[in-house]
């Protein structure tokens, strides 16, 4: 497969001139803090909606400075290693997000770790601060519904984003609670203890993937002596300013979707093989700006241009490409996959509140701009790194509404003091995680931290081929780290069968495993 590189290393190129600084998170919970809150500990009983899996609920403070003052419950779940005998301790997980459910996780667990993994480990998810099962922040579906377009075109947008973003926070905060305050990955990463010392684990082991893989930075600064392996698979980058936050993702997703173009070009399976698939894609752009492009089974209200875009990336982060290519022809008029997924980005709910995952990014990263002269200027520089995309509809979408939200983790350069190696993942043509963001953080982290590199697409590279699969798990069970600058190519072996997922198309509201593709 040809390779596209020339936007991600533009990309790379204005990294380093973008970078803030900026100090670092919070100091570390004081001494005994986990511990404290580890006292009530973890009560496992089978787990209502799946019985085979065990689930326990463990409390902690909303405010990790007041450790006495009012708390909550997070919520978990546990699969026990598949052979005691060779059980080494527990590994928590986080599927990322922000809004993943580390539970939903830990159900799919056996069919997403390998048989040897699981032999080893028991298997620990959980919601994090915020998310799902422990204390979602919560607003008005009514007010919620009335979200702008994520797009905005003029200074009158700007103002209008700007207004409802206060109206929405505002809004969530009363219906939330005090927790609405203090959802960031600093705070995650101090619950990420507590649960450590109530499973009973002198130190942590740790796996995950994207936002998952924040909450183990936050957790390698805040407590570098407790950490036993920390496996990062396709890294979130806290350093970036807004500007090289939105680049390097635009790049990224200019990139995979080139590379589907190519996959099309060469592949007869492609359902677009044969056709100029960058000019159906310009068409259908043009038809959802004109309001006369509608989504599979969706007839009272037209697709945006931004849920188009999000077919760019939905389909290229399994990557799902023959799914994408069916979608695509069935949005030109083409006949239906045998699968539909769920119509992508924000939708309207129902009920009467909506869940907002996206406070935890507004605490994580200041993605403040000052006017839409500002704001256009970014777009303009992502429209000229990604021609096809546009834009990444991902952080376009979560931006307008962290207008004005105070920053309470905000971006800075990792601190990692430890002595444990660190395992950190990302494939090359990751649309979702720029490759270049593992780089950096890796090379923040220092010679203590490993990059393996996936040759391949898609986001995340566990459970992609045996040689990105097998070396994360010699890491978590033995602490065997691969050499510096590991490259594993598309097909690589690593000396052990490891079974291949199926092609993924991942959505918003579903665990890691949707539906497979064909």
């Amino acid at each position: 497969m040809r390779r596209k590189s020339s936007v991600l290393a533009a990309a790379l190129a204005v990294v380093a001139a973008l970078l803030p600084t900026s100090t670092a998170a919070g100091a570390a919970t004081p001494d005994g803090a986990s511990a404290q809150a580890a006292k009530g500990g973890i009560v496992w009983a089978p787990c209502q909606e799946e019985p085979s899996a065990e689930c326990g609920t463990l409390t902690v403070p909303i405010d990790w400075s007041r450790p006495q003052g009012p708390t909550i419950d997070l919520a978990l779940a546990r699969r026990r290693a598949t052979d005691p005998a060779a059980r080494i301790g527990s590994l928590v997980i986080n599927p990322g997000g922000p809004g993943g459910s580390g539970v939903e996780a830990a159900y799919g667990a056996p069919g997403f770790f390998t048989e040897e993994l699981q032999k080893h480990f028991d298997i620990v998810g959980f919601d994090p601060r915020g998310v799902g099962r422990s204390h979602p922040v919560i607003c008005s579906a009514s007010l919620y519904n009335q979200m702008p377009y994520a797009v905005m075109t003029s200074q009158a947008d700007f103002d209008r984003w700007s207004a409802y973003a206060r109206r929405l926070r505002q809004d969530c905060r009363a219906r939330t609670g005090p927790l609405y305050d203090h959802v960031d990955s600093a705070n995650v990463a101090r619950d990420l203890d507590a649960i450590r010392a109530a499973l009973g684990e002198e130190k942590l082991t740790y796996y995950g993937i994207s936002y998952g893989t924040l909450i183990g930075q936050m957790y390698a600064e805040l407590f570098p002596g407790r950490i036993r392996a920390l496996a990062l698979d396709s890294n979130m980058d806290h350093s970036l300013g807004v500007k090289a936050f939105l680049d390097t993702e635009a790049a990224a997703v200019e990139d995979a979707f080139d590379e589907f173009v190519a996959w099309c070009d060469q592949e007869s399976a492609c359902a677009l093989h044969g056709q100029d698939v960058r000019a159906l894609w310009e068409r259908l752009l043009a038809k959802a700006r004109g309001g006369r492009l509608y989504y599979p089974g969706v007839t009272d209200r037209p697709m945006t241009e931004v849920q188009v875009l999000w077919q760019g990336v939905l389909g290229t982060e399994g990557p799902a490409w023959q799914l994408l290519s069916e979608m695509l022809r069935a949005l030109d008029g083409g006949p239906l996959p045998e699968w539909v997924p769920p119509p992508p980005g924000r939708q309207p709910v129902t009920g009467e509140v909506a869940e907002l995952p996206t406070t935890i990014l507004c605490e994580d990263y200041d993605l403040q701009v000052r006017n839409y002269q500002e704001y256009a200027a970014l777009l303009r520089s992502s429209r000229r790194l990604a021609p096809d995309m546009r834009l990444n509809p991902m952080p376009i979408e979560d931006l307008p509404v962290c207008l004005g939200h105070p920053t309470t983790n905000p971006q800075h350069r990792l601190r990692y003091r430890g002595s444990a190696p660190l395992l950190l993942g990302n494939s090359i043509h990751d649309p979702s995680t720029p490759y270049v963001w593992s780089a950096d953080v890796g090379r923040q982290l220092g010679p203590k931290a490993v990059l393996l590199t996936y040759e391949g697409w898609g986001h995340r590279i566990y459970g992609k081929d045996e040689c990105s699969t097998v070396p994360i798990d010699n890491y978590l069970i033995s602490l065997t780290v691969p050499p510096h600058g590991f490259r594993c190519p598309v097909g690589g072996r690593a000396g052990a069968t490891v079974k291949r997922q199926p092609e993924l198309w991942p959505t918003d509201r579903l665990p890691w495993g949707g539906p497979a593709d064909g």
